[in-house]
């Protein structure tokens, strides 16, 4: 059961990742503007899009509103 909540939650960050990463490309943003946006690192926001990091909920909403989406979108983008 634990491996199975582990993997879903590292599966959550990487899709969130992904998003992120997506969004940021196609606004022709770069890491480190990103990492300005929201007041980090861009160590911080690569680790964000490799799905290694377990932001909070402050965090994504200081995502989304730094790439000019709702938090929603950032959660849907690469559903299949």
């Amino acid at each position: 059961m634990k491996i199975i909540g582990s993997f879903l939650v590292m599966e959550i960050k990487k899709r969130f990742g992904l998003a992120v990463r997506e969004q940021r490309k196609q606004l022709n943003v770069s890491q480190e503007e990103l990492a300005m946006r929201i007041g980090a690192d861009q160590a911080y926001v690569s680790r964000i899009e490799a799905g290694l990091m377990n932001v909070t909920l402050e965090t994504v909403e200081q995502v989304a509103v730094a790439l000019g989406i709702d938090v929603a979108s950032l959660f849907t983008m690469n559903e299949t």
